[in-house]
């Protein structure tokens, strides 16, 4: 179901917001900003406030020297962009004191980021610095590992959902199965009212059943 890959995240997610003629240090602080910007909102929405931040020179340097009222312009419409511009300033703020302008190679220290939650701090290791340091868990991946039964008992958050798979999940997989499922939520297993008349997976799914 995934093989056209077409969904928003296959075009617009993480991997295809950074300049790829960047210096690495800039690259990777493009990964981290992208990720920072994702949360809440829609792929199409954040692809739009990077291109429209890389269009000024999307650096540490430039974001800590613009203003908050145009960095909010720029960003506007992610879901929280208020929020996103302080944590963006205070992240961006740490990065150039403590990491000299690069973002942190551990998951311990991304997380630790205002702003970063885990989801972010893994998609961050595995884009930014290819390391695969567990699996990135959204809503997406944690509404339909829930539907599927694809843990022991249901799990209430993001996190518990990333620990359960991991219990099971073979590791050399779980650098794949956010993007397979993220898509997958976007074009069938959607949020509401998904299409399970369209699914492949109609036969085996509990959800699908009304189980």
């Amino acid at each position: 179901m995934r093989s056209g890959k077409d969904a928003p995240v296959d075009q617009l997610g993480v991997e295809h917001c950074y300049d790829l003629s960047a210096p690495p240090k800039v690259r990777r602080y493009q990964v981290l900003l992208s990720l920072m910007l994702s949360s809440q909102t829609k792929d199409q929405v954040t692809a739009g406030a990077m291109q429209r931040l890389r269009a000024r020179g999307l650096t540490v340097d430039s974001i800590l020297q613009m203003d908050d009222s145009t960095l909010g312009t720029l960003i506007y419409p992610v879901g929280f962009w208020r929020n996103k511009v302080k944590y963006i300033k205070q992240t961006s703020a740490i990065l150039q004191q403590r990491y000299d302008g690069d973002i942190p190679a551990s998951l311990a220290e991304l997380v630790a980021l205002p702003g970063v939650g885990p989801k972010m701090a893994h998609l961050a290791m595995a884009v930014a610095w290819g390391t695969v340091s567990g699996i990135a868990v959204d809503t997406h991946v944690h509404r339909i590992v829930n539907r599927l039964r694809w843990t022991r008992k249901a799990t209430k958050s993001p996190e518990e959902t990333r620990r359960a798979l991991e219990e099971w999940l073979p590791r050399e997989l779980w650098s794949e199965i956010n993007g397979l499922l993220v898509g997958f939520g976007q074009q069938t297993c959607l949020p509401l009212h998904p299409r399970c008349q369209a699914c492949l997976n109609r036969a085996l799914c509990p959800a699908a059943h009304g189980l």
